[in-house]
């Protein structure tokens, strides 16, 4: 499981736009997003934590590890 802080994260467009990044790379993998705490967690993965937040950021929400 990863887990990631992204701050520029505040509606419900950008929660989806997140989920799509992320399963763009990793089709199979579970996303919850809190919007209060602008945290994703991404489990189910195969890949490294830095792939993830790479496709969330070329989404346009910078992402760091929480």
């Amino acid at each position: 499981m990863h887990r990631f802080k992204v701050e520029k994260m505040g509606c419900g467009g950008c929660a989806k736009s997140v989920t799509r990044a992320v399963q763009g790379v990793e089709p199979n993998a579970g996303v919850e997003v809190d919007l209060g705490a602008k945290l994703v967690t991404v489990s189910g993965v195969t890949g490294p934590a830095d792939r993830i937040a790479r496709a969330i950021a070329e989404a346009g929400y910078p992402a760091e590890p929480a």
